[in-house]
């Protein structure tokens, strides 16, 4: 899909064909499409190619036809309906800057991206190519920290469940959000990088109001790795911490189990003796029934007590 936005008037506004100072939005392109990208607007056939690919890390690259690739990692919220939870990653999105356009190339719909499309992102310039690829800069690691916040929320309210009930749908919930901030740690750590490129100046030329936006950008971005870190910190400690529960939960029931298997062995262990087949009998009151269960109970009596006494029935 392939659709092109102007601002006009402080607003973006879609366009039914290319104009100048565009901004060219690309989603899951068909091979027509590709190659009209690379035919009709001369974009850099490497340069659509890491866009679409969806193992690339974030970097930024120029051509001698000044054309520049800024690849970024975007948050994803996938929601799982089989068992109604959120899944976050991250997925790439190539940024191409030519001389007339900004083209926006990515495998999949991205929320930020139509976000700004519709026009509920302010200040967008389409025609101010600089300042438009720092806007969406912005609202990236802007995302980046809703995510998180939201991760937070999860956390929150997972452990409380687990506080009730010791189930493995809560569990494997956090096993995920521990695997999305791990995602987002690295994501966030490349995108940092390139940003750091970005604002040496050497690749795009940079305005004093840009610096300004971008150096903006940077605080976000590095909130955010900082926010990962702390939660992955939390979120790793409360793994260990219902690990340790679930284990000791588990010698807690193994230990009254034992202790339950040892008072009803005793009865077996009397009844076995008085049951052998000896002659002469051998077993003292071996002709009195009643000895063997009164022997058997009393000794059941004193396993309970020694037990009780041990704490191995708590």
């Amino acid at each position: 899909m392939l659709n092109f936005y102007k601002t006009e008037g402080g607003q973006v506004v879609r366009k039914d064909r290319l104009v100048p100072g565009c901004w060219v939005n690309v989603v899951e392109p068909t091979p027509q499409e590709i190659e009209y990208l690379t035919g009709e607007l001369g974009l850099d056939q490497d340069f659509v190619r890491s866009s679409l690919d969806e193992e690339e890390s974030s970097r930024i690259e120029a051509e001698a036809n000044d054309q520049v690739l800024v690849i970024v990692d975007l948050p994803v919220a996938d929601r799982q309906e089989e068992d109604k939870t959120i899944l976050y990653s991250t997925a790439p999105m190539g940024i191409i800057l030519t001389g007339d356009y900004v083209v926006t190339i990515s495998v999949r719909p991205q929320q930020v991206v139509e976000e700004m499309a519709d026009g509920r992102v302010k200040n967008v310039t389409t025609h101010l190519r600089t300042r438009f690829l720092l806007s969406l800069l912005f609202r990236i690691a802007t995302r980046y920290l809703v995510y998180l916040k939201q991760i937070d929320k999860i956390s929150s309210y997972t452990e409380q469940q687990l506080h009730k009930s010791m189930r493995n749908k809560e569990l494997i919930q956090l096993l995920g959000l521990e695997k999305s901030l791990v995602y987002f740690s690295t994501s966030l750590k490349s995108n940092e990088i390139t940003l750091e490129k970005i604002l040496r100046g050497r690749i795009i030329k940079l305005y004093e109001d840009d610096q300004d936006l971008l150096e903006d950008v940077l605080v976000e971005v590095k909130q955010a790795i900082e926010m990962c870190n702390i939660y992955t910190s939390i979120l790793s400690g409360t793994m260990d911490a219902f690990a340790s529960v679930i284990s000791n939960n588990l010698n807690i029931v193994m230990k009254i189990l034992a202790s339950i298997t040892i008072v009803m062995s005793i009865p077996t262990i009397v009844s076995s003796f008085y049951g052998m087949n000896i002659s002469g009998g051998g077993m003292p009151l071996d002709q009195f029934w009643w000895f063997p269960v009164a022997l058997s109970a009393a000794l059941c009596v004193a396993a309970v007590v020694i037990l009780v006494k041990k704490d191995m029935f708590h």
